[in-house]
């Protein structure tokens, strides 16, 4: 492990006066996950490397094995990366364990500015603690939760008739979570041009992250809170509130009422090929994925539409996914691998990262005139990254995640027990994850 003041010296070593400062150039290994911004990523870096004279190599994992291969590097301390793309969770354990280095020095030597980043990427991607100006990782993907539907289908006089015909209002983007699921049954297998449809594909995945990704957009926005706002890690009446009951009985419903068959263990990539399959009417994704839907020559060219993550009875809110970019503390090579980080932050390299399918958290990028319009769903992204809410970034989320994952999985998709007791349970393994950790 580096010590601290070999950190220290390193994150200081790069001067504001532009790249290139190391005496000779430097094969670099960025690690982040195998999915489509990751190509974009490798487009995007050549500009880096010309202008370096840096080779940048990369090193992307299945999302499914993304976080085990990851984590597994970092904590035995490995070598391989230099850089390294971190799931917005893993900011806790990364700057309490060393795995990352803190970058406060170099962002004050390089005038990079986290206020003028989107404040939910800085939260959720860069800080530990949290709400302290303690910063780890530039903000390097925006992304959120959101819903993409046919709107091809909406739009079918036909169907809009006995729509409305039915529940009394137009078929168009739901203004409720209540609305998003009586389209979904509305959907559940009906014949369209002469294939039985389905009403929405949702996260139900049970081994890695999935059902707690997609179960929180219904948690959230029924009242669950991950602890009391005024006494950390208290969670009786929080977690297991009667709003998150009803939040979690909802989540179920939607799934038994509204989703395809053999669709218990679904996470992103099987509710991408549902979609572009022309198997649902609307999919839960990470916002990563409009791209492709829009490239797609069954479901792009206008015959898809996008929106936020509805409101429920408490608010509306929306899981919030995507990464900060972070030096890693066991690199040999910290200097030029902060030179990427000072060349990633510059506004025209987040343009053209925005340009190639990144999704960039600079404010001069989002808030340029031309943003809204520059993609059919740039205004959806923009207004669902103004609603986000992230899991625990604990040292210890991992064993915060698998009881939860586990917990609702039972409930929602194997139906054992209650709401309440599937909560109630949910606190109990909490409480014990925080005490061991010697916070409550």
């Amino acid at each position: 492990m580096k010590t601290k003041m070999m950190i220290t010296v390193a994150a200081g070593a790069i001067l504001a006066s532009g790249l290139s400062t190391a005496a000779t150039a430097e094969d670099l290994t960025l690690c982040w996950a195998a999915w489509d911004p990751a190509n974009a990523l490798i487009e995007l870096s050549k500009d880096f490397e010309e202008k370096s004279g840096h080779n940048m190599s990369f090193e992307f994992v299945p999302w499914p094995s993304f976080a085990d291969r990851m984590l597994n590097e970092l904590n035995s301390g490995g070598e391989l990366c230099d850089l390294m793309i971190g799931d917005s969770q893993w900011i806790g354990a990364g700057a309490e364990n060393g795995h990352y280095v803190k970058l406060n020095n170099f962002f004050d030597a390089n005038g990079i500015s986290m206020g003028d980043f989107i404040p939910a990427t800085v939260t959720g991607y860069s800080e530990w603690p949290k709400n302290t100006p303690n910063y780890y990782a530039l903000p390097a993907f925006g992304d959120v939760v959101g819903w993409t539907y046919r709107k091809d289908w909406f739009e079918r006089p036909e169907l809009q008739s006995e729509f409305k015909e039915k529940y009394g209002r137009e078929l168009g983007v739901p203004a409720s979570l209540d609305e998003l699921k009586d389209i979904a049954e509305f959907f559940q297998g009906r014949d369209i041009d002469g294939t039985t449809v389905y009403g929405a594909a949702i996260y139900t995945e049970r081994g890695s992250e999935g059902i707690t990704m997609g179960v929180t957009n219904a948690l959230y926005n029924y009242g669950f809170l991950y602890e009391n706002p005024d006494k950390p890690y208290d969670l009786e009446g929080f977690v297991n509130s009667a709003g998150a009951v009803e939040g979690l009985e909802f989540y179920k419903e939607l799934y038994e009422v509204g989703t395809p068959p053999g669709s218990s263990n679904w996470y992103m990539g099987e509710n991408i090929d549902a979609y572009r399959s022309g198997q649902v009417a609307m999919q839960m994704n990470f916002a990563f994925i409009w791209p492709g839907v829009e490239a797609d020559e069954n479901v792009g060219g206008g015959k898809s539409g996008y929106f936020p993550n509805p409101a429920g009875p408490s608010g509306q809110f929306a899981q919030l996914g995507g990464q900060g970019i972070s030096v890693v503390s066991y690199s040999q090579k910290q200097d030029a691998a902060l030179e990427y980080i000072q060349w990633f932050a510059q506004p025209e390299i987040q343009a053209k990262w925005w340009e190639l399918g990144g999704y960039s958290a600079l404010n001069a990028v989002v808030e340029d005139p031309s943003f809204a319009t520059s993609q059919p769903y740039a205004q959806t992204f923009l207004d669902s990254m103004a609603i986000v809410k992230d899991f625990w970034a604990e040292p210890a989320y991992a064993d915060l995640l698998i009881p939860m994952q586990e917990r609702i999985h039972n409930y929602v998709i194997a139906g054992e027990g209650t709401a309440q007791e599937a909560l109630d349970g949910l606190v109990r393994d909490w409480v014990e994850v925080f005490e061991d950790e010697g916070k409550i």
